[in-house]
């Protein structure tokens, strides 16, 4: 923009000077030549009628040669032409007329009973011809056939508005230097406010909602800088109104999550019994038992994915890692919920981690659960040692449907349920990984915080001939620990 700035500024002082230049230069020249003319019409009208007056006519040709003579000396030195019918006399016996004395000129003057001129230009340079007929003095204004010429050299005149035109040219260059500084200048005093204000923006959009501008003068940009600070006010108060809401909210639902869990513990107790009993039920009574059961572990299942959530959203969530076989961890968490001989796991020995194995056991039983519940056989859990990067990877894909764009996209948001991406049920596993019933729709969202705690992250693919493909990525060791830090894990 300064670069526009300047560049404008630059051309509309040249645009001005050349014009002014122009104008200053046709002025002048106008009235050089005006004044010129009028001159050489009034000098040459005076000086004849005062030698006419002792003429007599018809002239021979000495006495034409004397009045030619007697009328240019009191021109100054101007060459004049003489002419009378066939005659014809010159002041000056030297010089070349006929080059300068066109025929229309001579026509103009027969034909007329006043003074005519012509401007001419002869051999490269400029000359002012002024021709008039000599009247009889008797008042009837006629001619009496002597014409009389007179040339007046322009050579002083054109080099007066040459040096004129020169002085205006240069005057340019000095002209087009001010408009460039004083372009500066104001690309300076405009730009300046405007590089404030699009710090400040960036500065906003980055996070910082105290950036501000100051405000100086009234003109449209302590305007602009005038709104964008009632803008970013706005903002900053919404902010601060959004993150006491949510902080009311997770409050809200760590109380709520937290005081159901003793009455849902008597719940459990009493659903547990009921179960126990249920073969000595009536069928009703037997299959409403049931139902109680498995709706209150569920409802249980839901209450500490919450207080799981809300320990993560409070920054209350501390890892216990120490280094651990990988390899085991997985079947132990396969072995636990009874589905090893549901999935086909590929895990070598040897793979070792700095981990919280409770932790990587949540992931496990949430990724291997929501496969085996959303689905198709075989479903398979492929561990990957260590690359170059230092990174270990546990793999979990099955031969189902697969997920849409728009599901891998969401599926790690809380309570989120791509109903119509998988086609055996409708919900995304909870934390207990349970591979049978709804879930919490908070399995995949807790799997990736806890991902996230150990320095790693859960990614979500397609496999080529179709199925989803969860893939836990780790590092070796979490951030601001060491891989040789095996403790209790060995």
């Amino acid at each position: 923009m300064r670069v526009r700035l300047v560049v404008t500024f630059v051309l509309v002082a040249l645009l001005s000077a050349v014009t002014a230049t122009a104008l200053a230069y046709r002025d002048a020249r106008t009235a050089v030549l005006q004044r010129t003319q009028n001159t050489a019409v009034d000098d040459l009208r005076e000086r004849v009628a005062a030698v006419a007056a002792g003429f007599d006519l018809p002239p021979d040709q000495r006495s034409l040669s004397r009045f030619a003579a007697e009328v240019s000396e009191g021109l100054g030195a101007r060459i004049v032409v003489a002419r009378h019918q066939d005659l014809s006399a010159v002041s000056d016996a030297y010089a070349d007329t006929e080059g300068r004395i066109t025929a229309e000129l001579r026509a103009a003057v027969r034909a007329g009973d006043g003074a005519r001129f012509q401007r001419v230009q002869w051999r490269g340079e400029p000359y002012l011809v002024v021709g008039m007929p000599v009247t009889y003095a008797d008042g009837d204004r006629r001619t009496s056939g002597l014409e009389v010429f007179a040339i007046t050299d322009l050579r002083a005149e054109r080099d007066d508005t040459a040096a004129l035109l020169d002085s205006v040219r240069e005057g340019t260059v000095p002209v087009v230097v001010a408009a460039a500084l004083l372009a500066l200048l104001a690309a300076g005093t405009v730009l300046r406010p405007v590089r404030k204000l699009g710090r400040a923006t960036r500065e906003l959009a980055a996070g910082d909602l105290g950036s501000r501008v100051a405000v100086r003068g009234h003109d449209e940009l302590a305007d602009l800088a005038r709104t964008f600070n009632e803008t970013a006010d706005a903002l900053q108060a919404s902010d601060a109104e959004l993150r006491a809401q949510e902080a009311k909210a997770r409050r809200f639902v760590a109380d709520v999550s937290h005081e159901l869990r003793t009455p849902l513990a008597a719940m459990t107790m009493v659903a547990t019994v009921l179960e126990e009993d249920a073969d000595q039920l009536p069928p009703d009574a037997a299959r409403a038992a049931r139902t109680v059961g498995a709706e209150t572990a569920r409802l249980s299942r839901l209450v500490e994915d919450l207080m799981e959530i809300s320990r993560f959203d409070a920054g209350a969530v501390r890892l216990n890692a120490s280094g651990t076989d990988l390899a085991d961890t997985v079947r132990a968490s396969l072995a636990l919920r009874g589905w090893t001989d549901r999935v086909t796991a590929e895990l070598p020995e040897g793979v070792r981690a700095v981990v919280d194995r409770r932790r990587i056991d949540v992931i496990v039983s949430n990724l291997v659960g929501n496969a085996l519940r959303h689905g198709a056989p075989p479903v398979t859990v492929t561990l990957t040692p260590p690359g170059a990067d230092g990174r270990v990877t546990l793999e979990v894909a099955d031969h189902g449907p697969g997920l849409p764009p728009e599901a891998r996209e969401r599926v790690f948001d809380r309570f989120y349920k791509a109903d119509e991406a998988r086609t055996r049920n409708t919900s995304s596993p909870g934390s207990g990984g349970e591979a049978d019933g709804p879930g919490s729709g908070l399995g995949m969202a807790i799997a990736l915080e806890n991902a996230r705690l150990h320095g790693g992250t859960i990614e979500v693919g397609q496999r080529p001939g179709g199925g989803a493909v969860f893939t836990l990525i780790l590092p070796v060791s979490p951030p601001g620990r060491h891989a040789d830090d095996e403790g209790e894990g060995r």
